[in-house]
């Protein structure tokens, strides 16, 4: 198993999972330049959160390992030639690009940014999930094993052979690089559909048991609703809560999970599986206190969700005595720590 000291400490490890480009997306959307390939150095301190004589100080140490995952600086003609082909107005002299394998690159450098560090929970828990996925051969009748095999093969050959052959064409000509581009971004989109579509079958049919730590939210984060309501009902039983019921549904009216405590009071919960960027908001906690608190008649209410919670809504949880669950909070009790409200 790949450990995250490892990853930010060996280069050989960094480079064998640099085609791992779809994790970056999991965590926040990355803005491309026009070309749909590149970003710049500004663009990529804004996607880490951090200060752009941070990321430069990153490039300044590893610059050549960055450069062989794609990094490059443009000047003279090649600037112009940029500038002209994918309308960016600038007056430098210079431009840094990357793309996104070096941003991946990146993240995998940057020790004091939480955005990193997430893109490299998701990167090893993918990493963890292919190294532990049973090899099968499955027989050619079983369609989703063809969509699978289907989409690896044309992923590749769209991104070991076409795209490379785009850029060269790109690269090469002068009277034809806007239909050129945009047939590339064409063929871009084309290749990201067919990797999430390759993703989502490995989340649904990948074992989710005996994950370790680092990658207890990234596989929360993998669940579909149901799923992860299921998890969060795994964890009140295994805290000693009975009467476990699952109402989540159309008509849930606000409950997802109705119990009792091991001391026999009545408890409530809603569960929200967000992106971790997203946040709760103070009216969904206002929803939740009167579901929980004058439909349900509750003693205890718990408000689980996979993201942060605003302040005003952290304020409002406790002043109407519901216990926020947040995205730190749900991965410490799902590792086996006590809510305190259950003890």
């Amino acid at each position: 198993m790949i450990s995250e000291t490892a990853l930010l400490e060996s280069p050989a490890l960094r480079s064998s999972v640099l085609e791992r480009t779809d994790v970056l997306d999991r965590v926040k959307a990355l803005s491309l330049l026009p070309d749909g390939m590149h970003v710049t150095t500004a663009m990529v301190a804004t996607y880490f959160e951090v200060a752009v004589k941070t990321l430069e100080s990153v490039v300044e140490d590893h610059r050549e390992e960055l450069q062989a995952s794609g990094y490059q600086v443009l000047t003279g003609t090649r600037l112009t030639l940029f500038k002209r082909a994918s309308g960016i107005q600038s007056r430098s002299r210079s431009l840094a690009l990357y793309p996104r394998r070096a941003v991946l690159n990146v993240a995998m450098l940057l020790r004091d940014s939480e955005v990193a560090r997430q893109v490299r929970v998701y990167l090893l828990d993918m990493e963890y999930l292919a190294r532990t996925q049973p090899v099968e051969n499955p027989a050619p009748t079983d369609p989703a094993a063809l969509d699978a095999r289907i989409d690896q093969r044309i992923t590749h050959i769209l991104g070991k052979t076409v795209l490379p052959m785009f850029n060269a064409l790109i690269e090469t000509s002068s009277d034809h690089q806007r239909e050129l581009i945009a047939l590339r971004t064409g063929v871009q989109r084309i290749e990201k559909r067919l990797r999430q579509h390759h993703a989502r079958l490995q989340r649904l049919e990948s074992p989710r048991e005996d994950r370790p730590l680092i990658g207890v939210m990234a596989s929360m984060d993998a669940m579909n609703g149901r799923e992860f309501e299921e998890h969060v009902a795994a964890l009140l039983r295994r805290d000693g809560c009975t009467n476990v019921i699952l109402r989540g549904g159309s008509r849930d009216r606000g409950i997802d999970i109705t119990a009792l405590t091991a001391d026999g009071r009545t408890l409530v919960v809603q569960c929200k599986r967000f992106a971790p960027h997203l946040s709760i908001t103070s009216p969904e906690i206002q929803k939740f206190v009167g579901a929980a608190k004058v439909l349900h008649s509750s003693e205890v209410a718990l408000f689980v969700a996979t993201c942060p919670f605003t302040r005003d809504a952290q304020n409002i949880a406790a002043e109407s005595g519901i216990t926020a669950v947040h995205r730190g909070l749900l991965e410490e009790w799902s590792a086996g720590a006590q809510l305190t409200v259950l003890q």
